[in-house]
């Protein structure tokens, strides 16, 4: 115990730098690729116009199975072809005053297509934060980032991840080539994606 006066036994802790990982504020776990996967990343050459046409796209994927995936069980419980693991959407605000000048910005982060959508009506809706930022809010589409990672299982017995984000996807944890083929081919039929 330290009593008035007197003098403590360890210094006081500098300014940690974060790039030493005995630093870092919480635990940070490591990732490793599973031995002998692969993973492509595609990057468009235009970014996914709209959530419209950004849901389109999960939603062909999910429902009318163009990569050819099968249902598959695992310790007893069915699954379907293609399911969504994660997703996120984000949308982006600015207030401008009547100069036209910007005094504040704001983020807010949905986990689905619907809380995406009544999200920014609530935002543009608030009237204590318009009142607080003496100005209303303008949604920034074009700013608005899209995120969803799904699950397929190839009819070889194969998992693996498509992480499709507004302007690029991901194909990981595979291991047959064919997959990725049959990956490009459909990505050749969706000129969204071209």
């Amino acid at each position: 115990m330290v009593g008035r006066g007197s003098a403590r036994a360890d210094p006081l802790p500098t300014t940690k730098h974060f790039s030493d990982p005995a630093n870092l504020p919480c635990h940070m776990p490591e990732l490793h690729s599973r031995p002998g996967t692969t993973t492509t990343t595609y990057v468009f050459i235009r970014p996914v116009a709209d959530i419209t046409a950004f849901n389109a796209i999960i939603r062909s994927l999910v429902h009318d199975n163009p990569l050819g995936c099968t249902r598959y069980t695992h310790r007893l419980k069915g699954y379907l072809p293609v399911r969504k693991v994660r997703e996120m959407y984000t949308a982006k605000f600015e207030y401008r005053n009547d100069a036209g000048k910007r005094i504040g910005t704001t983020i807010e982060m949905y986990d689905s297509v619907e809380g995406y959508t009544t999200g920014i009506a609530a935002v543009i809706s608030n009237m204590a934060n318009i009142a607080s930022h003496h100005a209303n809010p303008h949604h920034l589409p074009e700013k608005d980032l899209f995120s969803v990672m799904l699950q397929c299982h190839d009819p070889s017995g194969e998992l693996y991840y498509l992480n499709i984000a507004r302007d690029r996807f991901t194909l990981s944890s595979y291991k047959d080539k064919r997959i990725r083929e049959r990956v490009e081919a459909w990505v050749a039929t969706m000129p969204v994606l071209a």
